[in-house]
């Protein structure tokens, strides 16, 4: 299993002044798969579990409402192999208590501390990254071991998607 991410090489400014060129910049995100719907995820979870899908459903259903209820009181909740969320939030300061008032809030959010096994398990999975330029042409990939970023191709001469890297020019 790895993780698949795509640097793409994007304008960037960084002003308002519209005579800024901007410079190309490779910017890298995490390739997002399809979403799982919660009956794909509950079918799975009984296969692996062994109970009916009804009784897994019911227990799903039940564990989000409790987790929601205690989280929305102002406790961590654990979540099962992955760590625990809270409800937190964003709020301007103020000097004075007199001026401390429910309008301060900017945001409401949801944090979430993953376990010590699932951020292990994060650092060990293997991250491919695919470039692509401006034009739409992938032009290297490049593939992780042991948590390091490397390009295990060829050392620097790339022919297309299966070779090393060729630099371009002007670069």
């Amino acid at each position: 299993m790895a993780l698949k991410v795509k640097a793409v090489e994007r304008l960037l400014k960084f002003s308002k002044n519209e005579n800024d060129p901007g410079v190309y910049r490779y910017v890298m995100k995490a390739d997002l798969y399809t979403s799982l719907t919660q009956t794909k995820v509950i079918k799975e979870a009984a296969m692996r579990s062994g109970v009916s899908q009804g009784v897994m459903k019911a227990c799903w259903d039940a564990a989000g409402e409790v987790i929601k209820a205690w989280a929305t009181e102002g406790h961590s909740v654990a979540l099962p192999g992955l760590g625990s969320m809270r409800f937190g939030l964003r709020s301007k300061a103020v000097e004075k208590v007199e001026d401390v008032k429910a309008g301060l809030i900017t945001s409401r959010r949801i944090i979430f501390t993953p376990s010590i096994d699932l951020k292990d398990e994060l650092a060990s999975t293997t991250v491919q990254i695919t470039c692509i330029d401006r034009n739409g042409k992938e032009v290297k990939r490049v593939t992780s071991t042991s948590g390091e970023v490397e390009d295990p191709e060829n050392n620097g001469e790339y022919d297309g998607p299966t070779g090393g890297l060729t630099p371009n020019p002007g670069d």
